[in-house]
């Protein structure tokens, strides 16, 4: 996949050049290489910027599990796993510019409709994990060096999610008068796929909005009861946005162990672990390894007693004790012995029923009970880890998972759902962040816990980067690049949601 992405810049690089050629290297030209972009071409290109360049390999594929404390890891202190984040960077957007020449190279008609739709929804995609990172963004302007906006202003976060959901609108729309088109390496073009795609997200962009549903510009729940009632949305596992893997070059695991000397540093942490134990939760036999301590003193493979997290805010002296004396869970052998292990999503049909579960749990919708939402997201969840295993006791420990085993965890008296409002969305999120291990790259397990504090993150002032060193950080702060060449427009969107402080602790409009 990264050969394409490479394939499409050169295209890139020779198009500029064009213009410019002499007869010299008109004579010299490759007459095999492609010289002409397509919308195809850049149509790839921009879906694999979305997925293929966010899902990291090696160390990087595992630092949005440290920020998400299910994955320490120990040659070196890391910043994500010390809760420092450091600060963001805009130049992501870039690819961006390249919508409009793919919406230009596309027929009129059905397929011009396919993709000006694929462009709005990766617009809003981008635009939305940028503004969660920081806040106020630059949307309205972005994007328009070539008209001479050099210094973007920034728009008010809300102004960017309003623009947003207005571009996801328009996104279904588009694709339900579009036809199959080429370049998509996902959906193979299929716009009704497409079409779940992006109302699948919306309803996860309108969740995260859930202090705003007073707003009347925004239309938080009106907006989602229509979609749900009206749009298609992610049916199965089938409809997840993901990458597939197989056991060729470019095409591995993002975590398998050829060329990868990561592998010997992982540990699954108490956070997963600990709440897996309670619910006596086979998932914890295909996520960690037994620790190989406990498996020597005679504990069998299978046995909860025998997997030992470790805390993700101890002092990295202590961790790295606890690294040489082995009585620790490393990851699961499947992630680094499997080419072709578990595809990777950014958004699955187990994290919707998790979303429809919350939203009903607030009553947003109605007609499928919490319960029922609840449940087959757990249910979709297990399946899509246990069927994407080998039947090997190597990956699963002998603790199988089952139609059977599924059943009676959910008849489970830890697993029900009971108790308060809140003591349910503790259960769902929950849910959900076991759903989302080594999945959802794009920091879903941190948003998730900074905005609904759930499954609660230890914090230990010895080793936390963050000051105050007894809370999380809420954002990134802005990029140096825009300090330095965007002084006035950064420090004007600072002064209007932080007082004039960009720093780790502010709380951006979203969380107010």
């Amino acid at each position: 996949m990264k050969n394409i992405v490479k394939s499409l810049f050169v295209t890139g690089l020779m198009l500029s050049i064009l213009p410019s050629c002499s007869k010299f290297e008109e004579l010299n030209t490759n007459p095999d290489a492609a010289v002409n972009a397509t919308a195809p071409m850049i149509a790839t290109n921009l879906i694999l910027n979305i997925t293929d360049n966010t899902i990291s390999s090696g160390k990087g594929f595992l630092q949005p599990a440290m920020l998400g404390k299910s994955v320490l890891y120990t040659e070196f202190p890391e910043d994500y796993q010390y809760n420092y984040l450091g600060r963001a960077s805009f130049d992501g957007l870039a690819v961006l510019t390249n919508v409009e020449k793919m919406i230009g190279y596309a027929q009129e008609g059905p397929e011009k409709n396919a993709y000006t739709a694929l462009g709005k929804f990766i617009r809003a995609w981008k635009f939305y994990n940028l503004t969660m990172q920081v806040g106020d963004i630059p949307y309205s302007d972005a994007l328009k060096g070539e008209t001479d906006v050099i210094a973007p202003k920034y728009d008010s976060q809300k102004d960017v999610f309003v623009g947003i959901l207005k571009e996801l609108d328009e996104a279904d729309q588009l694709f339900s008068q579009g036809t199959a088109f080429q370049g998509d390496p996902i959906y193979n073009g299929d716009v009704t796929k497409w079409r779940k795609l992006v109302n699948t997200f919306e309803l996860q962009v309108l969740l995260s909005l859930y202090k705003k549903t007073s707003d009347t510009d925004l239309r938080v729940t009106e907006r989602f009861k229509t979609i749900v009632a009206n749009r298609p949305i992610f049916q199965s596992s089938a409809d997840n946005f993901q990458l597939v893997y197989s056991d060729k070059a470019n095409q591995r695991y993002p975590f398998y162990k050829l060329g990868n000397p990561s592998i010997i540093y992982p540990m699954v942490s108490q956070v997963p672990i600990a709440i897996l134990k309670n619910l006596q939760d086979y998932r914890l036999f295909y996520y960690a390894n037994p620790s190989t301590v406990q498996v020597a003193a005679g504990k069998a493979v299978s046995d909860y007693t025998a997997y030992i997290g470790t805390d993700p805010s101890m002092v990295y002296s202590d961790m790295t004790r606890v690294y040489t004396s082995k009585d620790y869970s490393a990851l699961n052998s499947r992630y680094t012995e499997l080419a072709d292990s578990e595809p990777v999503y950014l958004l699955s049909y187990s994290m919707l029923k998790f979303i429809l579960a919350e939203a009903t749990l607030r009553g947003w919708i109605t007609g499928t009970s919490t319960e029922t939402h609840y449940n087959e997201g757990i249910t979709a969840a297990m399946k899509f880890t246990a069927s994407h295993t080998p039947d090997n006791a190597l990956y699963h420990h002998n603790r199988v998972i089952t139609d059977a085993y599924i059943t009676s965890y959910l008849r489970s008296d830890q697993v029900k759902l009971s108790g308060t409002t809140e003591q349910q969305l503790n259960q769902i999120i929950t849910q959900r962040y076991l759903s989302t291990f080594l999945q959802a790259p794009n920091n879903d397990a941190f948003y998730e816990n900074r905005r609904t504090g759930y499954p609660k993150f230890p914090i230990n002032p010895a080793s936390n980067n963050n000051t105050p060193a007894d809370k999380l950080p809420l954002r990134w702060l802005y990029p140096q690049k825009e300090l330095d060449y965007n002084t006035d427009q950064v420090k004007a969107a600072i002064a209007s949601q932080y007082g004039g402080s960009d720093d780790f602790n502010q709380q951006m409009w979203l969380l107010k």
